[in-house]
């Protein structure tokens, strides 16, 4: 009994510890989301307001550009991928990479080659351990994104959209991420970013059905196209990191959360046992006292005889 007993105090000893830090994860992520929820707060107008530009311009011009016009047969598509560089967040990275394959699948079935772009650690491991080709990967910023870090990730793929699909440019542009619902709620969705849906654009601003403004562009609304495919890009995978780094917060906190309580859960268990394996090993002991006691009265009663 006596090691039965030092069995479940070492076990005990270990998740108390283990339990300390996973409540210490639980606190950090908790105070970390409020930081990444006002970031996404503050960036969300900004890109808005940079669709409705897009949007007007490309009504009021009737010009094609990549920013706005479909290919006829577009035969190639970038999908870029958010996950987390640092795992113990639940299924967050897991749901966003099935997401990416049902994405990557379907793109396949309309016959398009698809070239994926990865940030975080996760991605970049998932598909290395299948041997899966990626055109780019970023690593190190998923949990705190800067708009730098947006830029770094926009630059090659605003590249494949101005390169003819000959020369390895994309005729689509995808980004899966994981958006930010509530505290409770995380979900993965895939969006179009390029080119631009005017419905969807018009759906998102709140604009539809609303009377745009008219401009007149100089040199041309072609070049002013130009000028914001980059910003808008970029806006846009700003906007899609900082609502990826809440997320992983928010399923980072949860899991955590679940971790410490059912570490809790098992101490409890384990201190019953424990208390039980004291209390047979008492009993055993009391119950060999009175058995020598017993049998060294019926030795010298035997004796005096």
């Amino acid at each position: 009994m006596g090691a039965q007993l030092r069995v479940y105090k070492r076990r005990i000893r270990s998740i108390t510890a283990t339990k300390k830090i996973t409540k210490a994860m639980e606190m950090i992520s908790a105070s970390r989301i409020v930081k990444a929820q006002r970031k996404v707060a503050a960036s969300t107008p900004y890109a808005t307001e940079l669709t409705r530009a897009v949007t007007a311009v490309a009504t009021g011009s009737k010009t094609d550009h990549p920013l706005t016009t479909e290919a006829q047969s577009p035969t190639r598509a970038a999908v870029l991928l958010v996950t987390s560089d640092r795992g113990l967040a639940g299924g967050y990275s897991a749901n966003a990479i099935k997401q990416a394959d049902r994405l990557s699948e379907r793109l396949r079935g309309e016959g398009k080659e698809v070239d994926t772009y990865i940030v975080g650690r996760k991605g970049v491991a998932y598909y290395g351990f299948r041997e899966r080709k990626v055109a780019d990967s970023w690593t190190g910023f998923s949990d705190n994104p800067t708009y730098a870090d947006a830029k770094q990730v926009a630059a090659p793929l605003i590249a494949a959209v101005q390169q003819d699909t000959a020369d390895g440019g994309v005729d689509e542009l995808h980004i899966v991420f994981t958006e930010f619902v509530s505290m409770m709620t995380q979900t993965p969705v895939d969006n179009r970013m390029l080119p631009l849906s005017l419905a969807e654009a018009e759906e998102e601003t709140g604009t539809k059905g609303e009377l745009l403004p008219l401009f007149d562009f100089e040199p041309s609304a072609e070049d002013v196209l130009d000028a914001l495919l980059p910003r808008y890009v970029e806006s846009r995978v700003y906007n899609a990191l900082l609502q990826a780094a809440a997320s992983e917060h928010a399923a980072r906190r949860r899991a955590m959360k679940s971790a410490t309580d059912n570490a809790g859960e098992l101490i409890n268990t384990l201190s019953r046992l424990a208390n039980a394996a004291r209390q047979a090993e008492i009993t055993q002991e009391i119950s060999e006292i009175v058995g020598g006691a017993s049998a060294l009265a019926d030795a010298t009663a035997g004796s005096d005889k």
